[in-house]
């Protein structure tokens, strides 16, 4: 069988939820291959092995995380020759499809980005995408070279699945433009306890309805009682009431939970592009006519002050 590069997302060893989704997709078309860089890279093995990687690939050092980027293309392409795969996955963040871009351009391969499903084909993988503000959903797959696919998070089950998860260490050569670019100093992201938007399972997002920042507090209590992320509209972060880093739609994020609620959003053709894919939605609007109801799976016609705080209360009474 085919094997099947996944390079993995980790912090420090702790691997990243859209990884094992990689590998869950990556089982349906081939044998997996982790590719695990930088610190921390040996650690992940046990986790990858536990969701069925064949072959954990590792190579640490300084340049991955004082360069961007090249570096990590320099190793996947490695391991790229080492293996010569099916096909490699990339998860859909902005740095994986740089990444991603990078090695199809030096592989001479095709590309496809923001897949939310890959299965096995006659000529190889097939990739489903949701395109044209999820208007459209398509079938795609490379016919040059080998495949080079991003996933966006949250498009598979993480599925448990043992493997030998043999850890083999891989030989890097940093190309000239590895050096190029470099970080000259990090600022942590304030942790508010909440999970990664892009990643969430649970995104609850307040728009222009919620008529203030002060106001975001009952969105931010809804998440907390579900767990979830938070996220807003052009429309409220534009008027400054939440940070652009939680931006919903074409100009901001895409997200793919498994629930998707938005209270006090109309359902503009911007925010509509970045979660149009989520599996379940729910909208709370005063107005009966949005345009959010045409998408939604539930909607609730009324007033987001009185409905969002029910709503939680029921929640935290149902889980207590």
């Amino acid at each position: 069988m085919a094997e099947v590069l996944v390079y993995v997302d980790h912090a420090d060893g702790a691997v990243r939820k859209p990884t094992l989704e990689l590998l869950t997709l990556a089982r349906r078309i081939g044998e997996p291959v982790a590719v695990a860089l930088g610190n921390g890279a040996a650690d992940t093995a046990a986790t990858l092995a536990e969701h069925g990687a064949v072959k954990v690939l590792t190579h640490e050092a300084a340049e991955y995380a004082d360069y961007l980027v090249v570096p990590k293309v320099d190793a996947l392409q490695a391991a790229h020759e080492a293996v010569s795969p099916a096909a490699v996955l990339v998860s859909s963040s902005a740095e994986g499809k740089e990444i991603a871009a990078r090695l199809a351009l030096r592989l001479g391969s095709g590309i496809i980005t923001d897949a939310v499903d890959l299965e096995a084909g006659d000529e190889g993988p097939v990739a489903t995408q949701s395109v044209f503000a999820a208007s459209y959903t398509t079938k795609s797959r490379v016919s040059k070279g080998t495949p080079v696919i991003t996933v966006k998070p949250n498009s598979a089950a993480v599925e448990a699945a043992p493997a030998a998860g043999t850890v083999e260490a891989l030989s890097v050569s940093f190309s000239a433009q590895a050096t190029g670019t470099k970080v000259t100093g990090r600022t942590p992201r304030e942790s508010t306890g909440r999970p990664e938007l892009t990643e969430a399972a649970i995104v609850v997002s307040g728009g222009r309805g919620v008529n203030g920042a002060e106001n975001f507090a009952i969105i931010e209590a809804l998440a907390d009682s579900l767990g979830a992320a938070v996220g807003a509209s052009r429309a409220a972060v534009d008027a400054g009431w939440y940070p652009h880093t939680n931006q919903v739609g074409q100009t901001g994020k895409s997200v793919s939970p498994q629930l998707y609620i938005a209270s006090g959003i109309s359902g503009a053709i911007q925010h509509r592009a970045g979660m149009q894919t989520s599996k379940t939605i729910v909208a709370v609007n005063k107005d009966a006519e949005a345009p959010i109801f045409d998408l939604v799976d539930y909607g609730i016609v009324g007033d987001l002050f009185d409905v969002v705080p029910q709503l939680t209360e029921e929640i935290k009474t149902r889980k207590g």
